[in-house]
């Protein structure tokens, strides 16, 4: 049972690398965080079946694996994990508060680490073939398909530096875009364009990913103009269409940019003083579990550094990270 009384140190929201490596730094140094997880702990890397660019791996390691190594890692130096789908946040004044439905939970400082995530195509199967086909990340699967032949999904400037990246390794890019040009900065779609490694499809949509017991073996494509439906022989579907970052429980109190990433300065600090944002929630950039995890360290640093400038409050009884009300 929740305790409403008492008033975390850190509270950390996200339990990706991100919201990890903050919890191991956030433990060694003040013991015991609390880290608030949803039903999908260690993130989007539980859905890698391989994770070959995360440094200290030299033969790769599974994204299940490497997410349970950081979070028996962080259990080692004492933080707290709570499964739970946080409802409200009030981030107005300190202690800031966090609801779980009912149950309230309070801090002095917030790290925010929830991410974001992809957005899919609505066909039914592409979370099921992550990893057998379907990528949402060139720069950490294309290595994986040299010399095979691949399409990506998308027209804007992501989906442009995935083709060209991918063309370091697949022998055929094939580009599918609902329109008869690319959205792309200028300079972006002209390195794509005068790629000879890359073709395109204009005016069309994925309508299925057809796979079998191996993984991806082909898309269908529609013609919107046309209506005529065809199929593309294929080993590997990346999908380029944009993320979503997971901020909707800060809209209206954190500054975000027009696509809802939370805006940090100073490396995590939001405009808020004590929330700090790190990873894939305010990265849309790199997106990756080095830069995610390496802001996570941030995160919990300058964290800290926070705390130690707080005042001491006389009227509360401060134990193990945690703080009650002197009765």
């Amino acid at each position: 049972m929740n305790d409403p009384d008492l008033i975390y140190e850190t509270i950390i929201l996200g339990s990706g690398p991100a919201g990890l490596t903050a919890a191991i730094y956030a433990a060694r140094s003040r013991c015991c965080p609390l880290m608030i997880h949803g039903l999908q702990p260690g993130g989007q890397l539980t859905t890698t079946t391989a994770v070959d660019n995360f440094p200290g791996f030299p033969e790769g390691i599974d994204g299940p694996e490497l997410m349970e190594n950081m979070k028996l890692q962080a259990e080692r130096f004492g933080a707290n994990f709570l499964e739970g789908e946080v409802t409200r946040v009030d981030l107005q004044e300190r202690p800031f508060r966090i609801w779980i439905g009912d149950d309230l939970y309070r801090c002095m400082s917030l790290i925010i680490t929830t991410g974001a995530s992809p957005k899919l195509l609505d066909l039914g199967n592409e979370e099921s073939l992550y990893g057998r086909g379907v990528s949402v990340c060139a720069t950490c699967d294309g290595f994986f398909y040299r010399d095979r032949e691949v399409v990506v999904v998308g027209g804007g400037d992501t989906a442009v530096e995935e083709a060209v990246f991918l063309t370091r390794f697949a022998k055929k890019v094939t580009v599918i875009h609902r329109r008869d040009t690319l959205r792309a900065v200028p300079v972006l779609a002209n390195r794509a364009l005068t790629n000879k490694a890359i073709s395109f499809k204009w005016d069309s949509e994925v309508t299925e990913i057809l796979s079998d017991t191996s993984g991806v073996t082909g898309i269908r494509i529609k013609n919107l103009k046309t209506e005529k439906v065809s199929e593309l022989t294929c080993d590997g579907v990346f999908i380029a269409i944009g993320h979503q970052p997971n901020t909707s429980l800060f809209v209206d109190q954190l500054e975000m940019d027009n696509e809802g990433y939370i805006l940090t300065k100073n490396g995590t600090e939001t405009n808020i003083s004590g929330v700090f944002a790190a990873g894939d929630v305010q990265d849309k950039q790199f997106r990756q579990a080095v830069t995610a995890a390496g802001t996570g360290c941030m995160a919990a640093i300058q964290a800290e550094r926070f705390l130690d400038d707080l005042p001491s409050d006389p009227n509360l009884s401060c134990k193990k990270g945690a703080c009650k009300p002197k009765s």
